[in-house]
């Protein structure tokens, strides 16, 4: 069934979840994901790519989501469920656990790219640049952005040395570069190339 087939035969009514991801790209730090129902008759103007948003004004539309949305709820996969079981399938876990986490339950979950997690408990539809497009999955993806940064704002406190607040885990030249310098710490993703090589060069 063609995705606009899809969403014409769904009841106008139907409580619909947008539902993105971030953290999928860094070499350190869980990946998450958000799940998203909005309320119709309390829209929130400016939902957007959270890419495309300053951090500011991400910050201020994750406050009206939490607000106003019928159901929200962020989840995570771990750095260790990352090494386990890979990035793709760790990223389809998270999205899973946002999508159950919500307190209502949704009856199409719409999301952003070209996969849908496996085991959802509702129909599906993966939207390619489904951030840009669908206000569910872009108040989805500024929850998801949000809550991982702050997540790294911890990492920072916790981990100085190698400026989580700057890069977010991202292998920038200044991650790399205090990388390099401290070794992995417990917050590296072992199975991505740049620290597993590193630990290769340290022997562990």
């Amino acid at each position: 069934m063609r995705q606009a087939d899809l969403f014409s035969t769904m009841p106008a009514l139907t409580l619909q979840a947008g539902i993105d991801e971030a953290g999928r790209g860094p070499l350190a730090g869980p990946v998450f994901a958000a799940a998203v129902i909005l309320d119709p008759e309390r829209p929130i103007v400016g939902l957007a790519d959270s890419k495309k948003l300053a951090p500011e004004r991400r910050e201020a539309l994750a406050l009206q989501i939490r607000e106003r949305a019928l159901a929200w709820f962020v989840a995570s996969a771990s750095v260790e469920e990352i090494d386990r079981l890979n990035i793709l399938h760790a990223t389809m876990l998270a999205m899973r656990r946002a999508c159950e986490g919500l307190a209502l339950e949704p009856r199409l979950a719409l999301i952003d790219g070209n996969r849908v997690p496996p085991g959802l408990a509702c129909a599906a539809q993966a939207v390619v640049q489904g951030d840009a497009t669908i206000p569910s999955i872009s108040a989805a993806s500024i929850l998801a952005k949000t809550v991982r940064d702050a997540d790294c704002r911890k990492l920072h406190e916790q981990y100085p040395q190698y400026q989580f607040d700057r890069h977010k885990g991202y292998g920038t030249v200044i991650h790399l570069q205090q990388l390099k310098l401290h070794g992995p710490c417990a917050a590296h993703r072992r199975s991505f190339a740049p620290v597993r090589d590193m630990l290769a060069e340290l022997g562990s």
